[in-house]
């Protein structure tokens, strides 16, 4: 997969100063690299050491004080529980509008940010303990109403304010992983331990995230990269944050529950939470393919999870499609999240040019081509996740996927012929269309029947199980913004849907926009 992906970001690259910038954060971000960047060279002798280079390191500590091994980021509580419990949870002046909003929690696509601004700024709250009263957990578990609140009031108050990866991205995930274990084809496989194992694990994914990535915490040398050795490094301390505020007799939302049962949720939780590293994708995807292909081989549509790593592998990859579930929203509401990880992008640019780092892939907005980047994005790493995803459910998340097209066709759309002024600009300015007939953004769960999703026929993808000296050709149509793609004389196909046709040798994948990729897929002869 990763050679595959390899040769498919270098023809992306190809002539191209921002699609080199979108193909280096794809395979950066998406893979983890095996063979460590390190200097094999023979030291440098004394008489050779002319120059002495440095570069600044930022301090991320939370003090002078602080010592080595101590959980940073923990606060004081700063918010007053009402007695009794809200109906909500939350105390808010606009308690029917929310009421009705939070009718749709069982709804793919429902809008965190209104849910936000409704709340009071409390979307992870309120959206947690909806779902744990929509699945019965507080009494299977003996919590108490004022304990969870308590707790995830702290939980909420440990997001940073930062574009992305704040309280209303927790509570996105977390409301997309309930939506997503309601499939109907999971129907009765996980236990009740399990789905409140992963509704807690999305709820806490992100907690005290400083808005910078791995990579830039280790090139600074942060305490929390020294801590956690440089690997998967916001993720253990995520959870590391999560677990430490249940230890607080109020917060300890599972004081109900046996010795094994803490210590399996535990171990759940620390699995599903590493796995949201975007560096694990390849992995999680090859392994997800591989159980799509096992089920096919046996003739079997009905998952069986017997083993704990079976289990614990799906659970992982629902989590990480939660995680890249923005660009199979409504479109107007996946514009939102575009604006704000680009901002976040741009924001840790300038902070790299500040400290004489150099600037990591799509976070110079000098270069940055919004447009590209998504459709990049869910070409490379989106799709292929969400399409195998929709393999091994089928047909739960059919609709999903094709929301997912849908919005990428968008998004190729916006790709306009080169000007003298092309720079990347924020989405804010470019309304979608209006016309429902251009985009379907209605949620695909419909609240009279929760558990069932709309079916279409599956389709093919990049990651279709193939030798791994699979030779791949993509031809990308010259129309863009800014920065000429690979200049092709491919023709391009009128048709917005995607066409699918195979022989005995090939599989070719065509897709309609101006602009949209052409990809020839020749399986090995060995």
């Amino acid at each position: 997969f990763k050679r595959m992906l390899n040769k498919e970001l270098s023809h992306f690259a190809e002539n191209n100063k921002s699609g080199a910038q979108i193909s280096d954060y794809l395979y950066s971000t998406y893979t983890d690299k095996k063979e460590p960047d390190v200097d094999l060279s023979r030291g440098l002798q004394l008489d050779e050491l002319t120059v002495v280079t440095t570069t600044k390191t930022l301090d991320t500590s939370m003090s002078s004080t602080t010592l080595m091994g101590q959980i940073t980021g923990i606060q004081p509580a700063t918010f007053t529980i009402m007695s009794p419990i809200p109906e909500l949870g939350v105390d808010t002046h606009h308690v029917e509008e929310l009421r009705l909003v939070l009718n749709h929690i069982n709804d793919w696509g429902l809008d965190t940010f209104r849910i936000e601004d409704l709340s009071g700024q409390r979307p992870l709250t309120v959206i947690t303990y909806r779902i744990f009263q929509e699945r019965s957990l507080l009494r299977t578990y003996g919590i108490e109403p004022h304990t969870l609140i308590s707790y995830l009031l702290t939980l909420e108050d440990h997001y940073q304010s930062v574009p992305y990866h704040n309280k209303a991205h927790g509570a996105d995930v977390c409301q997309s992983m309930h939506v997503l274990l309601n499939a109907s084809a999971l129907d009765g496989v996980f236990t009740e331990l399990e789905i409140m194992s992963a509704i807690f694990a999305s709820a806490v994914h992100d907690v005290d995230h400083p808005g910078v990535t791995n990579q830039f915490l280790i090139n600074t040398k942060s305490d929390l990269a020294l801590m956690y050795n440089d690997e998967s490094v916001l993720e253990n301390h995520h959870l590391a944050v999560a677990f430490k505020l249940l230890q607080a007799d109020e917060r300890n939302i599972f004081s109900h529950l046996t010795a094994k049962q803490i210590k399996t949720l535990r171990k759940m939780v620390i699995d599903m939470v590493l796995a949201t590293d975007m560096s694990k994708h390849m992995q999680l995807l090859a392994d997800l393919k591989t159980m799509v292909e096992s089920k096919k081989v046996t003739g079997n549509n009905i998952i069986m999870l017997e083993s704990y790593d079976d289990r614990i592998q799906v659970l992982q990859n629902m989590i990480h499609c939660a995680d890249l579930s923005n660009p199979t929203k409504p479109l107007d509401i996946y514009i939102k999240w575009t604006d704000r990880i680009m901002e976040e992008f741009w924001r840790q640019g300038d902070k790299e040019r500040d400290l004489g780092l150099e600037v990591s892939p799509m976070c110079d907005k000098r270069v940055a081509s919004v447009e590209k980047h998504q459709v990049g994005f869910i070409e490379f790493i989106v799709h292929p996740l969400w399409e195998t995803w929709a393999d091994l459910v089928y047909p739960d998340a059919s609709a999903i996927l094709e929301t997912l097209e849908q919005n990428r066709d968008w998004y190729q759309a916006r790709l306009s012929p080169p000007s003298s002024s092309s720079t990347g600009t924020n989405l804010s300015n470019s309304s979608p269309p209006l016309s429902a007939s251009t985009i379907k953004t209605t949620a695909i769960l419909s609240s009279n029947n929760e558990d069932a999703l709309q079916s279409v026929s599956s389709q093919s993808s990049l990651l279709n199980t193939v030798s791994v000296d699979t030779v791949i050709s993509t031809s990308v149509n010259t129309v863009s913004t800014g920065d000429q793609l690979i200049p092709t004389s491919a023709p391009v196909l009128s048709s917005t849907s995607s066409s699918i046709s195979r022989t005995a040798s090939s599989t070719t994948a065509s897709s309609g926009s101006a602009g949209e990729f052409q990809m020839t897929v020749t399986p090995a002869t060995s």
